[in-house]
C-alpha cells in the first residue's frame, strides 16, 4: 500500500515521504495513529505542504544538531516517580516523561517522538535514552529514575 508519512517514523522515513508498506502495517498502525495518510492523487499536493512544515521544525544542519547534542549530553536528568518497596515502578517511564524531564532539567525542548528508549524503564536507577536530532546525529542522555 502506498502512503504519505505525516510524521517521522524510525526506519521508514520522514514527514512528506511517499513510501510503500504492507497493507496491515499501514491500516492497523500507521494510519490510525496519525503517522501516515493513504496516498491519492490529491494527496500529492499535501506532500509539499507537509515538507514546508517539516522544514520549519527540523534541525537544519549537522552543526546545529551537534550543538544541541552537546547541550543534551551535559544535562543531568532526574525523574521522580512512584515506586514500590522493591524498586519497581507503578507503570513505566515513557518517552514523553523523559522529554519533559530534559526540559525541566534545563536542557533544550525535545519532541517526545525523537526520544528512543531501548526497553521500557520499570525500575529505579540509572538508565540511558537516545534522542535522534538529525538522521546522522543522535545524543545519548542518562536518566536517573528516583523514588518520589
Amino acid at each position: 500500500m502506498k502512503i504519505i508519512l505525516t510524521h517521522e517514523v524510525s526506519g521508514l522515513g520522514t514527514a512528506g515521504d511517499v513510501v510503500d508498506v504492507k497493507d496491515g502495517y499501514a491500516r492497523n498502525y500507521l494510519v490510525p495513529r496519525g503517522f501516515a495518510i493513504r496516498w491519492t492523487k490529491g494527496g500529492e499536493q499535501d506532500v509539499a505542504q507537509i515538507r514546508r512544515a517539516r522544514k520549519i521544525h527540523e534541525i537544519a544542519t549537522i552543526e546545529q544538531a551537534n550543538e544541541i547534542k552537546a547541550q543534551l549530553e551535559g544535562v543531568k536528568v532526574r525523574l521522580a516517580v512512584r515506586s514500590g518497596d522493591a524498586g519497581r515502578l507503578f507503570g513505566s517511564v515513557t518517552q514523553a516523561d523523559v522529554a519533559s524531564a530534559i526540559e525541566t532539567a534545563g536542557g533544550p525542548k525535545v519532541d517526545k517522538r525523537r526520544v528512543e528508549l531501548g526497553s521500557p524503564i520499570k525500575t529505579l536507577g540509572a538508565h540511558s535514552a537516545t534522542v535522534r536530532l538529525h538522521p546522522e546525529v543522535a545524543a545519548k542522555v542518562n536518566v536517573e529514575v528516583v523514588s518520589a
